[in-house]
């Protein structure tokens, strides 16, 4: 097959380059989904399916195959900067303070034991950033290293070489984050049960998940007041959503005058509960509001443009109809709304109100996924644009032979956190929905790893041969050790099983060792804490491989 497609395509043109680069994503994305014992190779798939091909002679153009996979880098980091910037700061709150601690100490003990190696052994910097890029499965890592590399002179055969290095501790660094979640587990001698049983008892006496509340009315300061006015001096601790009194509901619109034994429907926080008991009343926390009578509930997904970047003051549903916005879904949170919160385009609003007049509110709000999947493209582009230009701004840091950059990885990546979080610059939206990033993502990725082993197959088993397999020592050590040490620790500092092979997974940035650690048990401990950590640890992965770089050329 392989001699009569090279011999179909001969030479180095576009048609091969293409050729070259669809075999290999598509033999890869197959590949990766092959499963053995509960362990599946991924997305890297796409980098050893492109070794072998390179390797039987189907490689293309150089110069496409390097715009191609620096292209798909920045894509790649692009979206997944825009998909965890909502989350990124508030990752930083209570116990994800700790996580990221952690998570930050697997990274840097990684990055120095990589460089000890560097310095006792005197393996060249691009192997040896080429084996820790691979030995904490961070393919971003790798394409950073790669372009330092490259600014600072060096060959092609050196920038293949980092490849090698990451595709020999590539293997071992999956199956060395479940072989430590294994050896936790058997040293700690931990029950699975027990520890999901922990942190769902933890996770419902969270302090700052919303939490619906029951307000019974007893300040006589209160009676005779306005719902508006009440809104306005609690507007950042409750949200209501309804009254219920003498027998039946009351839709709070503002003008509704508060009486003594009214019970107030809303949406709280548990930290604001002390405030509310002495300004108001008795607090009664429910799992849920059951509705009844002519209320209603219904959870509407904003696409109608002309609101995003909108407060809900600015929206008036409260003005306008006999509904109110309860709470916010964005991104995997639940924000509080108060009357200055804004609004952004694909937020999901929940409305509590009549039943009669919901149906107005969804089309006021728009509650259309067709009209939300019209691409929105010019932000990704702008975006990209800013990011190359902030990952082109040097970073002079002592004790370096050249100034540091964040680059096309780091760049865009963080670039696209901050305007993630940001959500919008002043009327323009930076919006994407989450198909087009998965899409976007997934994309940027493929076509990465397929150029980088078209480009680096030819010298593969050559390498192997010829004392590759030490390499593949050097990487067991940099991946074992920082997950021991830290899920040691971890343990011995109380926390939850489940939530540390989130923190151990997540630190890796590695979706196969974060489904092995689902299927420990049906909790959402383990993929709340690697989401909870991935941003810092993709930010820092990415640039201390550039750092080893400098450091040791």
């Amino acid at each position: 097959m392989m001699e009569f497609l090279t011999a179909l395509f001969p030479g180095e043109g576009t048609g091969t380059t293409i050729l070259g680069i669809s075999l290999a994503a598509f033999v890869g994305l197959l590949l990766g989904k092959l499963e053995i014992y509960r362990v599946k190779l991924g997305i890297a798939g796409v980098l050893f399916s492109g070794l072998i091909v390179s390797h039987f002679g189907l490689t293309g153009n150089k110069e496409v195959l390097h715009f191609v996979r620096e292209f798909g880098l920045i894509l790649f980091v692009y979206a997944i900067g825009i998909d965890v910037g909502p989350r990124f700061f508030s990752s930083f709150r209570d116990d994800g303070l700790k996580q990221n601690l952690l998570a930050a100490t697997i990274v840097f003990l990684g990055f120095g034991i990589a460089y000890a190696f560097h310095r006792l052994g005197g393996i060249p910097p691009a192997v040896i950033t080429g084996i820790l890029c691979g030995a904490v499965t961070n393919t971003p890592s790798l394409g950073a290293a790669q372009q330092v590399l490259l600014e600072q002179g060096a060959s092609e055969q050196a920038v293949a070489t980092t490849t090698m290095g990451y595709a020999v501790a590539y293997p071992f660094g999956i199956l060395g984050i479940i072989l430590t979640m294994v050896l936790v587990r058997l040293f700690f001698r931990i029950q699975i049960d027990a520890e999901a049983e922990l942190y769902s008892r933890e996770f419902l006496g969270r302090q700052h998940k919303l939490q619906a509340v029951v307000v019974s009315l007893s300040n006589p300061d209160l009676f005779g007041q306005t719902v508006g006015s009440l809104r306005k001096a609690f507007d950042r601790e409750l949200a209501v959503s309804g009254i219920w009194r003498d027998g039946s509901f009351v839709v709070p619109s503002d003008g509704v005058v508060l009486k003594s034994g009214d019970e107030i429907y809303g949406i709280s926080e548990r930290e604001h509960v002390v405030r509310l008991e002495r300004a108001m009343g008795k607090v009664t926390l429910k799992e849920r509001h059951e509705i009844s009578g002519e209320m209603a509930m219904a959870d509407v997904l904003v696409t109608k443009r002309r609101y995003a970047g909108k407060t809900v003051e600015q929206i008036g549903i409260s003005r306008r109809y006999e509904a109110n916005i309860t709470r916010i879904f964005r991104s995997g949170l639940e924000i509080l709304p108060g009357m200055g919160t804004t609004v952004e385009l694909g937020d999901t609003v929940r409305i509590v109100g009549k039943e009669n007049i919901l149906n107005d509110v969804r089309a006021e709000l728009g509650n259309s996924v067709q009209e939300l999947s019209a691409p929105n493209t010019i932000p990704i582009f702008v975006g990209i644009f800013l990011g190359i230009l902030v990952g082109s701004i040097p970073i002079f840091i002592p004790g370096l032979p050249a100034p540091a950059k964040l680059g096309l990885a780091g760049g865009p990546l963080l670039v696209a956190i901050l305007i993630g979080n940001l959500g919008r610059i002043g009327s323009f939206p930076f919006y994407m929905t989450p198909g087009a990033n998965m899409m976007l993502r997934e994309i940027g990725i493929t076509l990465f790893l397929a150029c980088v082993g078209l480009l680096s197959g030819g010298r593969f088993v050559e390498t192997i041969v010829q004392g590759g397999y030490v390499w593949m020592a050097y990487g067991s050590v940099i991946t074992l050790v920082p997950l021991l040490v830290v899920g040691v620790a971890g343990r011995l500092m109380g926390m939850n099983y489940l939530k540390l092979c989130g923190v151990l997974s997540g630190s890796m940035t590695d979706p196969p060792a974060l489904e092995f650690a689902n299927a420990l048990a049906p909790a959402q401990a383990q993929s709340t804490s690697y989401a909870t950590v991935y941003p810092l640890t993709m930010f820092l992965r990415v640039f201390l491989a550039q750092i080893l770089i400098l450091m040791t050329l």
